[in-house]
């Protein structure tokens, strides 16, 4: 018999509904067997069966009496919380590898969720299952990770945008530093390296991070300080100075700050230590509460953080720590460069 002569149709599956399961609950305490009760109803003796199974409860007589019997709504119950149930497999299935790998760069080494999923891939690290930034996002908001949640996560954006303040465009404590609107184009569009940023990281007690970021490679220079004094800052330039010599403008040209007291001596900081009568660098400034003018220097802030939560106490920090949290911070994957880092690229 040919495909175009066969008269059989097809079953459309269909499940039980809560009407249905009533009818079957009546004809139970008649005493109806399952195929009968199928035949009545239109359907498959299993079918019935499985549903007389799935909904049978436990009830007493006024003798205390057990007995078991087909309650309709303990199967509408039963069939509500199996569709809940419902959905596709997870991505991830029984890779116990990649979990523990996604769990040790998040857990442990602090990583982003989508700087581990983005290294995996520029790295070319094989697993049996691979899943996207998003899926992993999600897999951790539902908790489905036995050793990390969103606690171990950088915070979330809320979504909310500063509303804009209409502060001034001229730093009152600063007028006689070099505006960052004097800044060169080149220098603004990353085009050049050796241009940096620098801030300071504080907490609790008197000693802060002194942190330079450079615009092109995001490398990041830290540096423990034991206050915010411009000597303190001044002491870290000339150390940088003595340690590069000759290569210090080169990979200094400029540095970028905010209208901190610790930074006012623009002309302390840009003079030379080796050659008092020669520049070694040049100092702008950005515009009051405008941070974002040191975008990079915010972000590296944020990194740093991960390390040294506000109201840490940073006199704890030991020189070894703060190489780590520089190293850490420097061999960083970062998708503006295909997730590779800066210690990939030949800065400083």
């Amino acid at each position: 018999m040919g495909q175009e002569q066969c008269s059989t149709s097809k079953r459309i599956w269909k499940q039980l509904s809560e009407h249905e399961r009533y009818q079957i609950e009546i004809l139970d305490r008649k005493g109806t067997p399952p195929k009968e009760i199928g035949q009545l109803m239109g359907r498959d003796r299993r079918t019935i069966e499985r549903e007389l199974a799935r909904g049978r409860v436990e009830q007493r007589d006024s003798l205390w009496r057990s007995k078991y019997v087909y309650c309709a709504d303990a199967g509408q119950r039963a069939a509500e919380k199996n569709a809940a149930n419902k959905g596709r497999p997870l991505k991830i299935g029984y890779d116990h590898k990649l979990v523990r790998y996604i769990e040790e760069k998040i857990g442990k080494e602090k990583y982003a969720p989508d700087a581990v999923i983005g290294e995996i891939k520029a790295k070319g690290l094989q697993f049996n299952s691979m899943i996207c930034t998003k899926t992993l996002y999600n897999y951790i908001d539902r908790n489905l990770f036995l050793n990390i949640s969103n606690k171990d996560l950088p915070v979330k954006k809320d979504g909310k945008r500063r509303k804009s303040r209409n502060e001034r465009k001229v730093a009152l404590n600063n007028l006689t530093g070099r505006s960052i609107d004097e800044r060169p184009e080149r220098i603004e569009n990353r085009t050049e390296a050796g241009h940096w940023e620098m801030d300071c990281v504080v907490g609790k007690g008197k000693a802060c991070l002194l942190a330079l970021t450079e615009r092109q490679r995001r490398r990041e220079l830290l540096f423990k300080i034991k206050s915010k004094k411009q000597t303190e800052v001044k002491a870290v330039i000339d150390r940088l100075e003595r340690k590069y010599k000759g290569r210090f403008k080169e990979l200094f040209k400029s540095i970028t700050m905010d209208n901190g007291c610790e930074f006012l001596d623009s002309i302390g900081l840009e003079t030379s230590c080796l050659n008092p009568s020669e520049k070694r660098t040049i100092c702008y400034y950005a515009h009051p509460y405008s941070a974002w003018e040191r975008g990079s220097n915010e972000v590296a802030n944020r990194l740093i953080r991960r390390f040294v939560p506000k109201g840490s106490n940073i006199d704890k920090l030991t020189n070894a720590d703060v190489r780590r949290i520089e190293r850490w911070i420097n061999s960083y994957p970062r998708r503006m460069f295909g997730y590779k880092s800066s210690d990939d690229f030949q800065v400083a």
